[in-house]
């Protein structure tokens, strides 16, 4: 419905996609409830909705109040050099905070030329593959964190296939942008052409320190630091609990509330305390962030039953024979494109563990599986395949506007400014397959089709 509303019933969609969102989730969560009296699997999926949202909740308003003006030309090599930077500083403030922090400076830049294939390579880059060596870069990979994997790990093991596509990217932009400006004959004349002082401005730099402060509660993770509470999970019931409490109750989960309190908070304070001048001049609303957290109440809700079925399978004997690296590599981009990358990213590394005889839900375990040890022998393939899921999580997320967050932000946002972006189907068949799907198949032949 989220694929097809917007093209064949777009105003019914527009003003019922929350009902819809929501009342397809309560079906599934009070199937489990009612039927299945499986209250352990919504709960869960309540928490990692919970962990998600605050942080690209908190990410979006404390940089929609921070404005940045580029009083210089955008040429194709400025514009290349501002996606290329986008996408570096995306793995330090998150995808969800470079995009709401560049994406008007960068329309802004290109104001007397702003075309749909602008917006679409700053989805590509700085929205999807720029945050792809840390957690806090893109969602999947704070879920992993969730769940055991070091936060370092992809910053180690991502580096290649993160610099050899930004690096695609970035080449193919800017012989884009270069031939669309001598078709259009844009080569402005020196003498006409406007004066720049190639200044930057900054309005609202203070809301900087809530961003800080935003990084920061990413680390404060109950299940890692012994002294902070969290919602124990047990079948006995929830609890507030401590990392020690977890000994004492088998198949238990800590979940953290401090954190999400914190960003929610920072959130609230950084738009009740933000320069009202960074806050118009943005058009900051709460439109694209609201469409957010609606959407993703569904895709959480209604993905519990594919979590468990693929899990189910790979477990079993026929289907741990056909999980490898490779063919997670392309399940794990494939289904990242069309529903969410980040519930997808849990789905399939449920899937590489069960395949191994590996549980997702215990932290201990996840550790091994990233370090390539299962059942205590050494597993090289472990961390193929972990790489293989965080790269096509990520990477793959740029397929379509739904396969992360930040992709619908960043739409709303263009068409809010004028900019008439290509429909769903459109900007699959126009810009996803020809250009980001074939440098995609690159990646796998060099990355992973002979490791």
């Amino acid at each position: 419905m989220i694929a097809t509303g917007p093209l064949f019933y777009e105003k019914f969609w527009h003003h019922n996609y929350p009902k819809v969102a929501v009342g397809l989730a309560a079906v599934v969560v009070s199937y489990y409830i009612f039927v299945l009296h499986d209250t352990h699997g919504p709960i869960h999926a309540f928490f990692e909705y919970f962990q998600f949202i605050a942080l690209l909740s908190g990410l979006y308003i404390a940089s929609g109040g921070i404005m940045i003006k580029v009083d210089k030309k955008g040429t194709p090599l400025v514009n290349t050099l501002l996606l290329v930077f986008g996408a570096v500083i995306s793995n330090i403030i998150g995808t969800t905070g470079a995009s709401m922090l560049l994406i008007r400076p960068f329309m802004r830049l290109n104001q007397e030329r702003i075309q749909p294939y602008h917006v679409v390579f700053f989805i590509f880059i700085v929205s999807n593959v720029g945050g792809a060596l840390t957690p806090i870069g893109d969602p999947p990979l704070f879920l992993g964190f969730l769940k055991g994997v070091p936060f370092e790990w992809t910053l180690i093991h991502s580096v290649p296939m993160w610099a050899f596509t930004i690096a695609m990217l970035a080449t193919v932009f800017f012989f884009f942008d270069k031939r669309f400006i001598n078709k259009k004959n844009l080569l402005f004349d020196e003498e006409t052409e406007k004066e720049y002082s190639n200044k930057i401005t900054v309005t609202g730099s203070k809301n900087f320190a809530w961003l800080a402060v935003l990084v920061g509660a990413v680390f404060l993770d109950p299940s890692k630091i012994s002294w902070l509470p969290g919602i124990l999970q047990t079948h006995e019931g929830m609890s507030i609990g401590f990392l020690s409490d977890l000994q004492h109750h088998e198949g238990a989960t800590l979940f953290s509330f401090i954190r999400e309190v914190i960003m929610l908070s920072v959130a609230y304070m950084s738009f009740k305390f933000a320069d009202q001048k960074a806050i118009k001049g943005n058009e900051f609303n709460f439109e694209p962030i609201r469409e957010v957290a609606f959407i993703f109440i569904g895709i959480f809700g209604t993905m519990m039953p594919a979590l468990q079925l693929v899990g189910g399978f790979a477990a079993s004997e026929s289907g741990a024979a056909l999980i490898n690296h490779n063919t997670l590599y392309w399940a794990t981009g494939s289904l990242s494109g069309i529903l969410d990358n980040a519930p997808t990213y849990l789905n399939f590394l449920t899937a590489a563990m069960a395949s191994k005889g590996a549980d997702i839900n215990s932290a201990q375990q996840v550790l091994d599986f990233t370090n390539g040890i299962v059942n205590g022998a050494p597993n090289h393939e472990a961390q193929l395949e972990l790489l293989a899921i965080s790269v096509a999580a990520v990477f793959f997320g740029a397929m379509t506007y739904i396969g992360n967050g930040p992709n619908f932000m960043v739409k709303s946002i263009a068409e809010q400014s004028g900019v008439e972006m290509p429909s769903f189907f459109g900007y699959i068949l126009r810009y996803s397959l020809p250009i980001l799907f074939s440098i995609l198949i690159v990646v796998w032949l060099v990355f992973f089709a002979f490791a």
